[in-house]
């Protein structure tokens, strides 16, 4: 096998087998940030001397060309390649020969890997930026279309407090306001550039390494070498913890939407098409996409664990264990973009329900709107507490604000920030707006 280590002596199969593992499928993923990367690295090489204005010339635009072979999908690793990085080269040499040979210098596959790895996953942080952005607007859309519609609010699976739809879609829409917080925390840590850190020790060529920092439009270097190549592991649990903020959102949005479609609720419904049925039920519609959403959700939420585990006894410098980062990792954003795409493309068929509370199953719903009610009207809080219990003790409470069935949100007085008369929709908006300007 090819290998930018080789110094004539090579590994049994077994060894390039079990140590090469799935690399060279998930290498694919970073072709165009190895090419990226390495046309950074030879400007900076060519500025400080190490090649010649003619070599550099020839390199940039042979790398140029595989780039768009990449783009086109005509670009593979070779059978006996071990990686990205070997056959990049690999190419550059056999078209250019001793200058394909000279690309290397001032870095090792060390930096290579990393700065591969963050410009990867520097892209992936802003897709998924838009795609929260989406699901954020489709959200706090049908939080305003349906934020007269009341819904019952629950407490350890009790009937509760009147809620709306306004207030629950509104409530999943500032949620992704944090988990857009935790995406621009990953961001800043994978938009530092560990490029010329080497092997974690730098090195003796005279590397600029903040022009290569400004080519490939970091915040800022990692400046100390050893703290750069200890970023392998640190930078992978960062976006993990930020998929795992927004798979927790979605995780209970779904287990929401469940619990609504099934009939002894009732609250929310999906045309057929989006669910599922039984193979001797005829008339089941189940809502396999919430569940298969909220399951792959749970694999999500492994994902920062799984890498915290893999990093936690390893001293510093670089271990072959980081390898395996890349298996843990890069499935689990396919499945966080599948999640995002699916819950808003759900979303946009919804229906709610304008008549769950003519359902008698309700009819406590109102207690605490009751007692406020008394209260206000000048009974001693408590007092009215103990009045309004007696009553549904004995089975005659009657809300006397109005017909349930008839209310709407904003019927009932909820005049302070965040409530149901009052959503702050617009403020919320604003959080995202500077939120997500990153």
């Amino acid at each position: 096998m090819a290998t930018l280590w080789n110094k004539g002596t090579s590994a049994t199969e077994a060894v390039d087998r079990f140590t090469v593992g799935n690399d060279r499928v998930l290498d694919l993923r970073l072709a165009r940030y190895d090419v990226q990367g390495s046309r950074a690295h030879i400007k900076m090489l060519e500025k400080i001397g190490l090649l010649s204005g003619e070599e550099w010339s020839r390199l940039d635009a042979a790398l140029e060309r595989i780039a768009l072979r990449i783009d086109d999908g005509r670009f593979s690793l070779e059978p006996d390649v071990e990686d990205i990085h070997s056959q990049v080269e690999l190419l550059l040499t056999r078209e250019l020969g001793e200058a394909g040979k000279k690309i290397h210098s001032g870095r090792s596959r060390n930096d290579q890997v990393l700065v591969d790895i963050k410009l990867f996953l520097r892209d992936e942080l802003r897709q998924l930026r838009d795609e929260v952005l989406t699901l954020f607007r489709t959200l706090q859309d049908l939080s305003e279309r349906h934020k007269e519609v009341l819904l019952p609010g629950y407490t350890h699976a009790q009937v509760a407090m009147p809620s709306s739809f306004g207030l629950w879609f509104g409530a999943y829409a500032e949620a992704l306001v944090d988990d857009m917080y935790g995406l621009e925390g990953a961001y800043r840590t994978v938009n530092r550039n560990p490029l010329g850190s080497a092997a974690g020790y730098g090195n003796s060529f005279p590397l600029d390494r903040q022009m290569t920092t400004d080519l490939l439009g970091f915040a800022s270097p990692v400046y100390n070498s050893v703290a750069a190549q200890m970023q392998r592991g640190r930078t992978e649990r960062a976006v993990a913890s930020a998929l795992g903020g927004i798979a927790l959102t979605l995780n209970k949005f779904a287990a929401d939407c469940c619990l609504y479609m099934c009939p002894n609720f009732g609250f929310i419904h999906f045309p057929d098409e989006l669910t599922t049925g039984s193979s001797i039920m005829p008339h089941k519609k189940n809502p396999d996409v919430w569940e298969i959403l909220r399951g792959k959700c749970n694999r999500i939420l492994s994902c920062e664990n799984e890498i915290a585990l893999l990093c936690s006894n390893m001293p510093h410098g670089y271990h072959r264990d980081y390898q395996l980062l890349k298996d843990i990792l890069f499935p689990a954003l396919e499945l966080m973009h599948e999640c995002l795409q699916m819950t808003d493309y759900m979303l946009a068929s919804i229906e709610v329900n304008t008549q769950i509370l003519d359902n008698p199953l309700y009819d406590y719903l109102f207690t605490v709107e009751e007692v406020n009610r008394r209260t206000l009207a000048g009974t001693p809080f408590r007092e009215a507490y103990r009045q309004v219990g007696k009553e549904v003790n004995e089975g005659r409470f009657r809300y006397e604000g109005g017909d349930p069935a008839r209310l709407k949100a904003s019927d009932l007085g909820h005049t302070h920030l965040g409530s149901l008369g009052n959503l702050c929709n617009d403020k919320i908006a604003a959080l995202m707006d500077a939120a997500s300007n990153w």
